[in-house]
């Protein structure tokens, strides 16, 4: 047996409406029932009292009460008034209550059914009472006897001579108020009728919002999209149609370095950096985007929420900051091995060159051009390995030469370096440093290497290589040389000291007003598909609190200075 399904949410609070809609149309429809029927018994009281106290006022009256034959008088008179009043009766009777008028003449002398104690006291009264006519609301007036010649009016109580009664019955009462309520029900009707349609209005257009789901569904959806956004690991965004954060998880907050009160926030005053703002801010899609943070490195999707208009947009963001360093590890292997294989290239035509030597009886030609390229080799090696104690730069270095004199490039490595290893605090990642150095050793390659196939930089191409820890870097680098422009921001070196790492190459060096552009992601004088090391090296030194500054060096090309403070302190 198929268990139905709940009703949908919109359902439900379509069929609250209507319910809610009836009651309150049959409530008021109610309360105007009984407030008309009050009001119609009230009228119908000061109506029969005010016919009462004209005919008890009359003085044809009180005269007519004194003749022979009061009924022959009286009850033309009291039809006349009672038609013309619009009450149900009026009655004119002696004290005793014999009527002497009646709408049914056959009742004319029979006796007055109703209370007269009140009246022949000389009061008015009214009361709700059942006569010949039915129930009815009357009032008993008493007629007193005109005063004597001569007597002033109002000298003392007088004769009740009669009493008179006039009084309209409970079903005329009934019929005037159904008139009124028939018109009530109408407009009742019409306003059920109108909520209704309103309700249903409403109804179809939550249905369509809320895409046919109950209330159980909606709470148990709810619950997952909550639990989804904290599990994922990958940021969330999700923008309105004005580019405020409609939503952002836990990844998203994270990765773009957002605080708690950035939900309702425009895009534009997050802080981040323009090329991330303007993709975010884009109607079109954008797939697997590559954008820098302060800090990261993020990929980027977008996908416009469309619905006849533009709804907003949901932003998945990937971290991108370890597979970069990666790549960057990577790409220096690949460089290691192509420069591996070519020296084992050239050795092995050294290796002919000395074989062919001694073949030809140059014994002494063999060894000194074997101890010559074996001198070249090992006097840079010594060089590293004396002054670079961390292993992690060493070997970067070495690497590094040996692709650089691949391409004709000399790298030197300064008289001043020194670093002594373990001296690298927790905080300064190994893979922070080969992002920085080796990025920057790369780029002064390239430009030393092709100012010298130009030939705008004559003679060797060379890139020198500084690389020292001490307690007072930036004391002793004073009037050091070179012009330097900030390239990024982050806090001093503080009291721990700081690492220093300078690189100058023989190239075309940068112009002045490049030396904020070239830290931004995409500029590169080789092309397209290049300009992301610079922004790189900028975002590890961000990470390290350091700076960075570009300037111009001895030698006339580039010179690149960074300073990483050491947080744990260096020796004395």
């Amino acid at each position: 047996m198929r268990i139905p399904r709940p009703r949908s949410l919109a359902g439900q609070l379509f069929a609250m409406q209507v319910f809610l809609v009836a009651v309150i149309v049959a409530s008021g429809a109610l309360f105007a029932y009984a407030v008309d029927r009050s009001q119609a018994e009230d009228t119908a009281r000061r109506q029969s009292t005010a016919t009462a106290a004209a005919v008890a006022d009359s003085p044809s009256v009180a005269a007519a009460v004194r003749s022979a034959d009061p009924s022959a008088i009286l009850q033309p008179y009291a039809e006349r008034v009672r038609r013309d009043a619009g009450v149900a009766f009026v009655t004119i009777m002696a004290p005793d209550g014999t009527r002497w008028t009646h709408p049914q003449p056959e009742e004319i002398g029979r006796p007055y059914l109703g209370d007269r104690k009140q009246a022949l006291r000389g009061e008015v009264y009214s009361e709700t009472t059942v006569g010949v006519l039915g129930s009815s609301i009357r009032t008993v007036v008493p007629v007193f006897a005109p005063p004597a010649p001569g007597e002033p009016a109002g000298s003392g109580p007088r004769e009740v001579v009669a009493l008179v009664s006039a009084g309209i019955t409970i079903e005329r009462i009934s019929e005037q108020v159904r008139e009124q309520v028939m018109g009530l029900l109408v407009v009742a009707g019409g306003a059920l009728a109108l909520g209704g349609a309103g309700t249903y209005v409403i109804n179809v257009r939550l249905r369509r919002h809320t895409h046919g789901m109950n209330a159980a569904e909606l709470s148990r959806m709810h619950d997952y999209h909550e639990a989804t956004l904290h599990a994922v690991r990958e940021g969330l965004l999700m923008l309105d149609g004005r580019r405020r954060i409609a939503l952002v998880n836990d990844g998203a907050r994270e990765l773009l370095g957002l605080g708690d009160d950035s939900v309702g926030r425009p895009v534009t005053e997050l802080g981040l950096p323009p090329g991330l703002t303007g993709a975010l801010l884009a109607s079109e899609p954008r797939v697997d985007e590559v954008h820098l943070t302060a800090d990261r490195v993020v990929v980027v999707n977008t996908s416009p929420v469309v619905g006849g208009e533009h709804r907003g947009t949901v932003v998945t963001l990937r971290d991108h900051t370890e597979l970069q360093a990666l790549s960057g590890e990577l790409d220096s292997e690949r460089g290691f091995s192509h420069a591996l294989r070519s020296q084992a290239h050239e050795a092995a035509n050294r290796l002919h060159t000395v074989v062919s030597l001694i073949e030809l009886g140059r014994v002494a030609e063999a060894v000194e051009f074997a101890t010559a390229e074996l001198e070249l080799a090992q006097t840079l090696t010594d060089r590293v390995v004396a002054a670079v104690g961390e292993p992690v730069l060493a070997a970067l270095l070495l690497g590094k030469a040996a692709q650089a004199n691949e391409r004709g490039v000399e790298l030197v490595l300064s008289d001043d370096s020194r670093i002594d290893d373990g001296l690298l605090p927790p905080s300064l990642p190994a893979r922070d440093l080969v992002t920085v150095l080796g990025n920057l050793v790369d780029n002064a390659v390239d430009a030393a290497s092709e100012a010298a196939v130009s030939g705008r930089r004559p003679g060797r191409a060379r890139v020198t290589v500084t690389v020292r820890a001490d307690g007072d870097t930036a004391a002793t680098e004073a009037g050091a040389g070179g012009s330097g422009s900030p390239g990024g921001s982050g806090g001093s070196g503080g009291s721990g000291g700081e690492l220093l790492l300078r690189v100058r190459d023989t190239g075309p060096g940068v112009a002045r007003e490049c030396a904020d552009e070239i830290f931004r992601r995409g500029w590169s004088t080789n092309g397209s598909g290049r300009g992301l090391g610079l922004a790189l090296v900028r975002q590890a030194v961000h990470r390290a609190h350091g700076t960075i500054e570009v300037g111009a060096g001895p030698d006339g090309g580039a010179e690149f200075t960074v300073r990483l403070p050491l947080a744990d302190g260096v020796p004395a």
